[in-house]
């Protein structure tokens, strides 16, 4: 019999496919949080029982989202924490490695924030892509030492993100001038940063984000215009440090064009990739919470906070 699956983890599962739940710390914050209540909850008579349902709760939200590294890694931080040969040792290990968790998500956003903040200077103007709560901390707090910025946002079709990074700006007090993608490259030249966030960061240095991010850095760099990267470590990909390829998330049909729409211009294939891969050679920097670095050392971190080998505990069969 499949072990149970709290409702709370398929609701989020849910919200995280759907992308009602969007930005890689909203999603590694929701999918520990839902396993919290999956161990709180549980009525699992034994130890195998109880690992079987977490692990299986833990699957269903990491197929939500094959790109998005910080579900997995946030599932390995708390499924690395369950201990115990109890079901009640497990239950309490389990909800203190999500508590865990959450306060290290917590603090990594406002110390990358004072990381990012160093490079920028009072008077300086950033193009952003896509919404990253991780670049909105850098801001943050850049504005809070007292520097005027202003900003130039991508409006990142399909769905629009980058109108959320607008408000966010608006409501820091940075004034915004919106524009269409294709538009970048005419205003670059009066940029004094791209600053994106990341999907995920591989053992190279290649950064996955949100489709339009390479071709944003390939014409900056042609401009002369430094790109910064501003991920936290949940970000990094440990399983490239074993040749794992990133899968790159193909989204429906439907956020592109509607079925009807689709039909009146003579029903032609149509492909929804939500993200690319940006070579290193284009990214100046990536700024995380335990500093900033070129990408092309960003390896030695990973090796730091992973180690050489990596594991998915959720596929782990219970003995």
């Amino acid at each position: 019999m499949e072990p149970h699956v709290n409702p709370e983890v398929r609701r989020v599962a849910d919200d995280i496919g759907s992308m009602e739940i969007r930005g890689a710390a909203k999603i590694a914050d929701a999918a520990a949080a839902a396993l919290a209540t999956q161990a709180k909850e549980s009525d699992a008579s034994t130890p195998e029982a109880f690992r079987s349902e977490i692990r299986v709760a833990a699957r269903t939200l990491h197929d939500t989202r094959p790109t998005a590294v910080s579900l997995p890694n946030a599932l390995r931080y708390v499924l690395h924490g369950m201990e115990g040969t109890t079901v009640e040792q497990l239950r309490e290990s389990t909800v203190a490695a999500v508590e865990r968790f959450r306060e290290r998500l917590e603090r990594s956003q406002a110390d990358l924030g004072a990381v990012g903040a160093n490079r920028l200077k009072d008077g300086d103007r950033i193009m952003t892509h896509c919404h990253s709560t991780a670049v909105l901390a850098c801001v943050e707090a850049a504005v809070a030492q007292g520097k005027e910025l202003t900003a130039v946002v991508k409006e990142t079709r399909p769905r629009n993100q980058g109108h959320i990074t607008a408000e966010r700006l608006h409501e820091l007090g940075v004034p915004v001038t919106l524009v269409v993608d294709s538009a970048a490259r005419r205003y670059l030249n009066g940029v004094d940063h791209v600053m994106v966030g990341a999907d995920s960061i591989a053992a190279d240095g290649s950064v996955i984000n949100k489709i339009g991010t390479s071709g944003l850095a390939v014409n900056a760099r042609d401009r002369g215009t430094p790109v910064v990267v501003a991920a936290q470590t949940f970000k990094l990909h440990p399983g490239t440090l074993t040749g794992h390829s990133v899968d790159i998330e193909m989204r429906e049909e439907s956020e592109i064009v509607s079925a009807e729409e689709r039909a009146a211009i003579g029903d032609p294939t149509v492909e929804n990739p939500a993200f690319d891969v940006t070579p290193p050679r284009y990214v100046d920097a990536i700024v995380t919470e335990r500093g900033q670095f070129p990408p092309e050392s960003i390896v030695m971190l990973m090796r730091e906070l992973f180690g050489e080998n990596t594991t998915e505990p959720w596929l782990q069969s219970v003995t």
